[in-house]
C-alpha cells in the first residue's frame, strides 16, 4: 500500500471553505498546524493548500472553483476530522485564546483518550485527542 511503508499517511481530509485564507489562518495559529504549500489562483483564491500536524496533512483550498472536486463537493456540509495530540489541554487553551469555538472542553473519555472539540468559523468540527486509531494500548 503507497505510505503505509515509509510511515507517510494514507488518507488526506481535504476540505473547501468560502474564506480558505481565514481557515488557513485559524489552523495555523489558532490551532498549531504548519503550513506546508499554498497555492494560489489569479483571482487570490486558495487552489490548494496542504498544511501538517505531528505527521497528519489536511488539504483545503476555496469553494467556487471550477472541476469534478469542486462541484462534487459544492454541498458538501461540514466536514469532522480528528487529529492526535499530545498535550490536549494546551492545544485547547491554544485554540480558545484564537478565539476557536470550544464545543467540548478537555475530557477523559471511557476509552482512555483525553479529547476536546471545537468547530471553525464555516462550521466544521475538528476534535483533537490522545485516541490514535489502531495503534496498540
Amino acid at each position: 500500500m503507497a505510505g503505509a511503508a515509509s510511515g507517510v499517511p494514507t488518507i488526506y481530509p481535504t476540505i473547501l471553505y468560502d474564506d480558505a485564507r481565514a481557515a488557513i489562518r485559524t489552523l495555523t495559529q489558532g490551532l498549531g498546524f504548519t503550513e506546508e504549500a499554498v497555492y494560489e489562483g489569479e483571482n487570490g483564491s486558495v487552489l490548494h493548500a496542504e498544511l501538517s500536524l505531528g505527521n497528519g496533512r489536511v488539504m483545503l483550498g476555496s469553494k467556487g472553483r471550477e472541476g469534478v472536486f469542486a462541484r462534487a463537493m459544492a454541498g458538501a456540509g461540514p466536514a469532522g476530522v480528528y487529529v492526535v495530540v499530545d498535550e490536549v489541554d494546551e492545544h485547547c487553551a491554544r485554540a480558545r485564546e484564537f478565539g476557536v469555538e470550544i464545543l467540548m472542553d478537555p475530557t477523559d473519555q471511557d476509552y482512555g483518550s483525553r479529547d476536546y472539540m471545537a468547530r471553525d468559523a464555516e462550521g466544521n468540527v475538528w476534535s483533537f485527542g490522545t485516541y490514535a486509531p489502531g495503534s496498540a494500548g
